[in-house]
């Protein structure tokens, strides 16, 4: 029997109830409170010692042999998160313990996995490869860009934005979000925080930390910046060494020179009898909003702040680029110009030899994106695709010396070579003048030619890069449960196939949302399914504006995260006015009560607004059911409540936040994995003609259900005008026209005019068997009167019958009448006087399609073209599993 302690006790406990019913075939407990807790109680449990980082490791690794032994993929996500999570926050692993070596070959044995496990093994083998070359380089990295420090070389920034409606959360989430905005630390703390743990990760207990803290104390901020400069230039160098003892070593000589440069403690040579020292991750740099509309507008307030920030570093960097430039043109040629090293210089300013190295020596050099990157090292920073287009034009070239072209280029080097030289300031302004172009050229040459070689962030859709004409159907296979599966085009009557589509193909994340951008923009999202419609017609816009005019997403690569919240009771019940309003729109809000499942019929079930969206993200990835879905199940006054404050509190002791702040940052820092959100859009026809179309994600109501939400949300008014069931509700002859699916995937036409009160449309899997069909699929609701009875008072009767019927595709038409029209239970979304209405799934627009050329024309519409399908990725921390 092997004999534990009392602490790995208490740890293997902690580890189990995180991993306790998150398998499939668990039994659903209707007692959930408290498990949403157990990730968060098990990392404050740990960080109390900095050994508890060593057993909790040996803990994860172990329950990760077994679950690979039992082939449990349920298990195999959450195991890697906390094992990632566990080494992140790890002050120190020694290099005998073999941990790391250990956790290699575990995780080696899942690459034979499908996807997206053997994705999820090959990104941890990846950062056990660096933690092995420079211990805590994550934590550094993680640090760096969520503070938006400027280290030369290494530049990137992470930025959170939280969106909040007052009238759609409980006040505490807004005070939490307002207190996580305004708790960014210092510079001069995170400088010295920084540079501690590097010290500590290094070196462990060799390394004095009270005496290195109290000296970088003294020190001024730029001093502490460049010493950190150095330090993290060293520790990029190690990541990138072949060789891990190598590296390791090198790393420490390094950062002995620079203690011993900047008068800090002597590193000693043997383990010292100290107390290792966690560190925790300061808090993000965060904004916070209140935001209640239909747009990403106010990203761009975000965009100016983060831009006035960079201008001051990137001026310097340019004074620095020209004095470096006037020193080196006493050096060069005219041949050597300022796009010598750039593709767009031509290649006859090359002599014949140096075409090839210098191309050679481009092709080495790993591409490096930066917000904060000098014009000097744009220049020679190329795309991918043109550098590797270029070098097999000129490699096939090189076979074909004697058909002139070394003539050519040899005639065309001795002209360069035999121009008189500019004068120095004239050289100077070309420069500047060619930067400029260049940075334009260079934006546009990147949006036409990205699609080929970017690496994709989604799994499972690396297939899609092909050329989209071509004309062969792929089978139908097993995919992400998120991903809609491929289908041919399916045509129903005259009045819908007059738009004609292509076939729907699986969405896949286009190039703006690539990991290249040296900017991270998350947006993180607190509300209900009413919320959810407002951030995909938003994404929608957002979309359309950034592929014609891009402003976001030239700085940024955009993530959005998820909160689902229980719509606060105390919504304001006067109307809220929306400033761009149709003439139909009924300018209005709802009261928020805790209501049914929105497919209920009756009035009450369209009084608030639901979590469906956030229930179908718990089905596709049990963390976030557990980790985010389950902060709902708690009062607030437990997610208000901070962690116990220790005995001896330190002197720079950050200040302790809330569970839910905690939980917040937790979501952001460790889901990386979208899922993909099917949009789907109406097409509207109003009494006078006009036409407008609209997107929604979750539902659309209409006729009773949409007029009763409206009803509602008027406020006192509603009160005077009286709410009425569907058995009181004045009946509709409505034409349906629906597309609907079979079991085999295919889908038959129906045409019928049925004499309704409600028909409501709502996203479909709500349930573990739903999610192997077609995911795109919609409920269609219709609550028919199947009798109209007169009672002997004034009032009539309906006696109603519900159906339910699972469509790709819908037309509805008044006959002789108009109705009410509601998307996502949004109040400010009620449209009037409608008398047409068509449903279908949302695709990319062709302008805004990655894969076609930028102002190519357009391609007439085949049968056998594929079209992506218009999706929202919200970060969930695996993803869709299989």
């Amino acid at each position: 029997m092997q004999h534990t302690t009392c602490t790995e006790d208490r740890i293997h406990h902690a580890l189990e109830r995180c991993l306790h019913g998150l398998g499939r075939d668990a039994v659903a407990s209707r007692w959930a409170a408290g498990l949403c807790l157990n990730c968060w109680s098990l990392q404050e449990l740990v960080s109390r010692d900095a050994g508890n980082y060593l057993i909790l490791v040996e803990k994860i690794l172990g329950k990760t042999k077994e679950v690979q032994d039992r082939c449990d993929y349920d298990l195999v996500t959450p195991l890697a998160l906390l094992f990632y999570s566990a080494v992140l926050y790890a002050p120190h692993l020694p290099p005998g313990s073999e941990l790391l070596l250990k956790a290699a070959s575990v995780y080696h044995g899942f690459l034979t996995w499908p996807v997206p496990y053997c994705d999820t093994s090959r990104e941890l083998l990846t950062f056990i490869s660096n933690e092995l070359k420079a211990p805590g380089i994550t934590f550094q990295r993680l640090v760096r860009t969520e503070q938006g420090l400027p280290v030369k070389n290494y530049q990137s920034s992470t930025v959170t934005v939280l969106l909040l409606n007052h009238s759609e959360v409980q006040s505490e989430f807004v005070s939490i979000a307002r207190r996580l905005s305004s708790s960014e630390p210092a510079q001069h703390s995170t400088l010295l925080l920084l540079l501690q743990h590097l010290y500590q990760a290094t070196f462990g207990t060799r390394c004095d930390l009270d005496g290195l803290g109290r000296l970088l104390k003294s020190k001024p901020l730029q001093e502490l910046s460049e010493l950190y400069a150095s330090a993290a230039d060293a520790q990029e160098v190690a990541a990138a060494s072949p060789d891990p003892a190598l590296a390791r070593e090198r790393l420490q000589a390094v950062l002995r020179d620079l203690a011993g440069a900047a008068s800090l403690p002597d590193i000693a040579g043997e383990a010292q009898p100290r107390k290792l020292q966690p560190f925790p991750i300061p808090p993000a740099r965060c904004y916070t909003y209140s935001w209640d509309q239909d747009n990403f507008d106010i990203l761009n307030d975000v965009l100016s702040k983060e831009c006035s920030i960079a201008e001051p570093l990137a001026s310097e960097n340019e004074e620095e680029d020209e004095d470096e430039e006037e020193e080196e043109e006493d050096v060069e040629t005219d041949g050597g110009s300022p796009g010598q090293d750039s593709l767009l210089a031509p290649l006859c300013a090359l002599p014949g030899d140096s075409v090839y190295s210098v191309l050679a020596e481009e092709g080495s050099r790993p591409p490096r994106v930066s917000l904060f990157a000098s014009p000097k090292e744009s220049i020679s920073e190329l795309t991918v695709v043109s550098r590797k287009s270029l070098k097999s034009f000129v490699s096939s070239l090189k076979d074909c010396m004697d058909s002139g072209y070394a003539e050519d280029s040899d005639e065309s080097s001795v002209e360069a070579a035999g121009r008189p030289e500019l004068p120095k300031q004239r050289q100077s302004l070309t420069n500047r003048l060619y930067r400029l172009l260049k940075s334009k050229g260079q934006q546009l040459v990147q949006r036409r030619e990205c699609p080929g070689p970017c690496s994709l962030p989604l799994r499972r859709a690396e297939s899609l890069c092909a050329p989209p004409a071509q004309p062969r159907v792929p089978a139908r296979s097993r995919r992400a449960l998120s991903l809609p599966q491929h289908g041919p085009a399916r045509h129903g009557p005259a009045p819908l196939g007059a738009r004609p589509l292509g076939l729907p193909r699986r969405p896949f994340l286009s190039c703006d949302e690539e990991e290249s951008k040296a900017g991270t923009l998350r947006v993180v999202v607190f509300g209900s399914d009413r919320i959810s419609g407002k951030v995909a017609r938003a994404y929608s816009r957002l979309r359309l504006q950034e592929s014609s005019c891009p402003s976001l997403t030239r700085y940024f690569r955009l993530q959005f995260f998820y909160v689902p919240v229980k719509r606060s009771c105390a919504a304001p019940s006067t109307p809220q006015m929306h400033p761009h309003h149709h003439p139909h729109h009924h300018p209005s809000a709802s009261p928020g009560e805790p209501p049914p499942r929105a497919q209920d019929p009756s009035p009450a079930g369209t009084g608030s607004s639901t979590n469906d969206i956030s229930h179908y993200l718990g089905l596709l990835d049990p963390w976030y059911e557990r980790n985010v879905l389950g902060l709902m199940s708690l009062p607030m006054g437990v997610l208000c409540q901070c962690a116990k404050p220790e005995a001896e509190p330190q002197e720079d002791a950050q200040e302790q936040l809330p569970i839910l702040a905690d939980m917040i940052l937790y979501y952001c820092r460790f889901a990386s994995r979208p899922v993909l959100l099917q949009l789907y859009q109406t097409e509207l026809t109003f009494i006078g003609g006009e036409k407008r179309t609209e997107v929604f994600i979750h539902s659309l109501e209409l006729g009773h259900s949409a007029a009763t939400r409206a009803i509602k949300a008027s406020g006192p008014g509603s009160k005077r005008l009286g709410i009425d069931g569907d058995r009181e509700a004045i009946p509709l002859t409505l034409q349906i026209a629906y597309s609907k699916t079979a079991a085999s995937g295919r889908s038959h036409w129906n045409d019928v005019e049925k004499v309704c009160t409600s028909v409501n449309l709502s996203k479909a899997c709500r349930r573990h068997e739903e999610l192997a069909s077609k995911t795109e699929c919609l409920n269609l609701t219709m609550t028919e009167v199947v009798k109209r009875q007169n009672s002997k008072s004034k009032k009539s009767f309906n006696q109603i019958s519900v159906s339910q019927i699972k469509v790709d595709k819908v037309q509805i038409i008044g006959v002789q009448s108009s109705f009410a029209v509601c998307l996502d239970q949004d109040e400010q979304k009620i449209l009037q006087s409608v008398t047409r209405c068509e449903i279908s799934v949302c695709y990319k627009p062709r302008d805004c399609d990655p894969v076609a050329p930028r102002g190519s024309p357009a391609a007439p519409q085949d049968p056998s073209e594929f079209q992506s399908l218009l999706c929202l990725p919200i970060a969930t921390f695996s993803g869709a599993l299989p």
